[in-house]
């Protein structure tokens, strides 16, 4: 599926919930942090979201991609001072529902450390280089690539076990290669 606006991005939107209940604790009296802990807290959960909008709104996978990583790096930020936290705060003894907000936060912020990574392995392996790249000659080049791969893969989905090519096709899928391989 291809989006058309960050905000439809199953991941910004983890984001965005990641900074709209990372509030819920910090008001709490019972989690009692200094100004400048709550400040940057705050900053690299909103870091995460914005970082996704940014790098999607720029026209190019290379500068997407680096805006993905450094996204990440904040769902990182956000999880590490949240288990800081918890350590000092558990020996002090905090409120149960304290506990169970915390692991929920930290859930989320690796989550959407895991959606980023997933996204951009696939942009590292994609050849599309972004928008900016996109042009009607490459957009056809694409389309005629994919159209015969399709070919392809249907060609061999059809071929019964007695024809010539059934066993060599059969080994190219077996080793994973019936998708790019000649027929």
């Amino acid at each position: 599926m291809t989006y058309q606006r960050f905000e439809d991005l199953p991941v910004w939107q983890k984001a965005a919930e990641l900074d709209e209940r990372i509030e819920e604790p910090l008001d709490r009296e019972s989690f009692k942090v200094s100004r400048g802990f709550r400040d940057q807290l705050d900053r690299a959960a909103l870091s995460v979201s914005n970082n996704i909008a940014e790098g999607f709104e720029r026209g190019s996978t290379n500068e997407l991609l680096a805006f993905l990583y450094i996204a990440r790096g904040s769902a990182g930020e956000v999880r590490s001072m949240l288990c800081l936290k918890e350590r000092r705060a558990r020996k002090a003894g905090w409120p149960a529902d304290l506990d169970s907000q915390i692991s929920d936060l930290k859930s989320t912020a690796e989550s959407c450390s895991r959606q980023l990574r997933a996204w951009a392995d696939s942009l590292q392996n994609s050849d599309i280089r972004g928008q900016r790249h996109l042009n009607d000659k490459v957009r056809e080049s694409a389309r005629l690539k994919n159209a015969a791969r399709s070919y392809r893969l249907d060609f061999l989905r059809g071929l019964k076990p007695g024809h010539p090519l059934y066993r060599s096709a059969e080994a190219r899928a077996a080793r994973g290669e019936a998708e790019g391989g000649e027929i």
